[in-house]
């Protein structure tokens, strides 16, 4: 077969093409580091390390989104701390008013340090972050939560919880409304509130009172109605009021002794005067400004003597429980809030160990073999060395030069 001179030099010229394309590949590879150039360097590979790549970002911003959520929900722990220390402030100073060596003066300096706790309370709950939005108003984060006029606090915002996604799967609240935190909480004992009426001229004073026999309540309103005789003795009727129906009529009364009736019991001590009237209704939502606005109203009212003392006992007893409810609310918050960051941690700890794992896939699918391609320089060096050599022998062919 006869090939021409100009076959001779396109097939060593396209061979020295070839193995310098081999050559500068292999070259780029151990520059970069990475085996997959382009596509076609091994489309498989290549099409996994796409799919791998975009899940490790979406794992890096998962894991941005947890540190921002994170961020929020301990600035919101650190307000309610705080807001724990003054409701405690608030139960000491409770507990020192029902003192009897105070003076109606006495109180109302200690009513006006609880208005400045007061004030103090509502700054807290109108708190904002580093951004400038308001931790508790709900999705309304530009709008104030809770504005004050005198003892009278109103919630402006919504109901609504802001939601950070932390996880493929999961969406974390970091945010809580003003109403869940500061005024969605049971006064009374959790179930009924007991109260004085304020118009009572004896001494009896009635305790919180407990459940008897869950399954028993009507969630009705009650009223205890004392009576007593010339002769001096005391009894009680019990009537609901929602229906109109007496419960029990003429019932002997001892101080002290436990009264029960429709699933609920409780106590009353002292001596009730005749028309003296306690209530029993269900319980019922109450903020925290509201029971200490109470406390303040009540420790500015004068109630030296009878029946101002009984008074002054009643409404500090029946105030206690609700700061000892509104305790317990804040820090069932706080301990929700905990709970959450230890998951957002728990996540955390398992976004890290992801991204080791797509950077192991990664590194399998796309890293250079270095000595592998180290190597392969070497024998690609050779082959076209080789090439060139030839190129030069082939090329340098000519019957002139046997003549």
């Amino acid at each position: 077969m006869r090939i021409s001179t100009n076959t001779i030099y396109e097939t060593g010229t396209n061979l020295m093409l070839q193995q310098q394309e081999k050559l500068i590949n292999t070259q780029q590879q151990l520059t970069t580091g990475r085996r997959i150039l382009t596509p076609s360097d091994d489309p498989i590979s290549a099409a996994q390390v796409l799919n791998i790549s975009q899940t490790a970002s979406l794992n890096k911003q998962y894991s941005t989104n947890r540190s921002s959520a994170g961020s929020s929900l301990q600035l919101e722990e650190n307000v309610l701390k705080q807001v724990t220390e003054i409701m405690q402030d608030v139960h000491s100073s409770t507990i020192y008013a029902g003192n009897a060596t105070l003076t109606d003066a006495d109180r109302k300096t200690l009513a006006t340090e609880l208005r400045s706790k007061l004030e103090s309370l509502v700054g807290l709950a109108n708190a904002t972050d580093e951004k400038g939005q308001f931790l508790f108003s709900g999705f309304q984060a530009n709008t104030k939560p809770f504005t004050q006029a005198g003892l009278t606090v109103q919630y402006a915002g919504d109901q609504g919880q802001r939601l950070n996604q932390v996880g493929s799967a999961r969406q974390l609240a970091v945010s809580d409304s003003g109403t869940d935190i500061f005024e969605r909480i049971k006064n009374g004992n959790g179930v009924f509130a007991t109260a004085a009426n304020s118009t009572n001229t004896g001494s009896g004073v009635i305790d919180v009172g407990s459940v008897l026999t869950p399954s028993s309540l009507t969630g009705d309103d009650y009223e205890i109605r004392f009576a007593v005789s010339a002769a001096g003795a005391t009894t009680y009727d019990i009537v609901n009021t929602t229906t109109g129906s007496p419960v029990s009529s003429a019932n002997p009364y001892v101080s002290n002794n436990t009264i029960s009736f429709d699933g609920m019991q409780l106590s009353i001590k002292g001596d009730p005067a005749n028309g003296d009237k306690f209530t029993v209704s269900p319980s019922s939502n109450q903020s925290l400004f509201k029971t200490i606005g109470d406390l303040i109203t009540t420790l500015e009212t004068p109630s030296s003597g009878q029946p101002g003392g009984t008074r002054l006992t009643n409404n500090l007893n029946s105030t206690l429980q609700n700061i000892n409810n509104g305790l317990e609310h804040v820090l069932s918050k706080e301990a929700s809030i905990g709970a959450r960051l230890q998951e957002i941690d728990t996540l955390e700890n398992v976004g890290s160990d992801q991204n080791i794992q797509f950077e192991q896939m990664l590194s399998q699918l796309q890293d250079v073999d270095f000595a592998q391609a180290t190597s392969d320089m070497q024998r690609q060096l050779l082959y076209l060395q080789a090439a060139q050599q030839s190129y030069i022998k082939i090329s340098g062919l000519s019957l002139f030069n046997y003549i």
